[in-house]
């Protein structure tokens, strides 16, 4: 589930922890369910990373980036139920991997824990980090998009704009419910073709996702029901309490008062949306 606001949570939330201090231990933790795929084996990892500055803790679409002083970086993917916490883990089963820090305080390790196995993380070299975190593989990020960068991809083009936007080539950091949200406040119908958008459209298109996204990120994420994501500090966000359309289907539409939210798929991912807000 993490998405964009959820990785940034992450980031904000282990960044003084991490940044700065260096690297003194990394383990594979004893976990008894699907493994997650760790790049390169464990070993290897010791040897390049122990003794490296973590220099910067950052985002990059839907990732957590580590940049050690060598210019390698720990590229944390947590995907659908991957945490990256500093405080205590929900629990130890699926307890997956933990980077030692130097220090004296009690908040030495970092956690990656994922009860379901879907996370990646590698340590890529310079090279392996311009391809894969490269502009041919993730387009802008979500939140540093013009109008103008809208339009052009936006227009380049024919998919339903719901479709369109979980393209993380097209742009970087938008997932399924987030999409769902935006483009409810920005009234537009997610199965219009994005290149069929005109100026106002893509204008408001652009206010909505900052707007969604930021509200995301200062309420520190969304926790569903399942309660899967959880922050740096195993602390559920409050996001979830402002979802207008998002897993509402049958509901009436919260902002006009009218409409009831329905549901439809699109590309294998549900799409939630009020008929009469948007209907352009």
């Amino acid at each position: 589930m993490p998405e964009l606001p959820e990785v940034e949570t992450m980031v904000r939330g282990i960044r003084p922890f991490v940044a700065g201090r260096k690297l003194v231990g990394f383990r594979r933790c004893p976990c008894r369910c699907r493994p997650i795929v760790l790049t390169p084996p464990a070993p290897a990892i010791v040897r390049r990373a122990l003794g490296q500055t973590v220099v910067a803790v950052r985002r990059r679409a839907k990732r957590v980036v580590l940049d050690l002083c060598n210019g390698d970086a720990f590229v944390i993917e947590p995907r659908m139920t991957g945490l990256v916490l500093v405080a205590d883990p929900p629990d130890l089963k699926h307890l997956r991997l933990e980077w030692i820090l130097s220090g004296d305080d009690a908040q030495r390790s970092l956690w990656f824990w994922d009860c379901r196995g879907l996370g990646t993380v590698r340590l890529l070299s310079p090279a392996e980090q311009a391809d894969i975190l490269g502009d041919a593989r993730l387009g802008p990020d979500a939140l540093a998009m013009s109008d103008r960068e809208w339009r052009l991809r936006c227009g380049a083009t024919t998919r339903p704009i719901k479709v369109a936007l979980l393209d993380q080539k097209l742009v970087a950091g938008i997932g399924n419910l987030y999409a769902s949200e935006i483009l409810h406040l920005a009234r537009i119908h997610p199965g219009r073709s994005a290149a069929a958008l005109g100026a106002r459209q893509i204008s408001r298109l652009a206010r909505a996702t900052a707007q969604v996204l930021e509200a995301a990120i200062r309420c520190e994420g969304s926790t569903l029901g399942d309660g899967s994501y959880r922050n740096a500090l195993n602390q559920a966000g409050s996001y979830q309490n402002a979802h207008r359309v998002y897993d509402r289907a049958d509901k009436r539409c919260l902002s006009c008062g009218r409409g009831t939210i329905l549901r439809i798929v699109q590309a294998q991912r549900s799409t939630f949306f009020c008929p009469k807000c948007q209907q352009e």
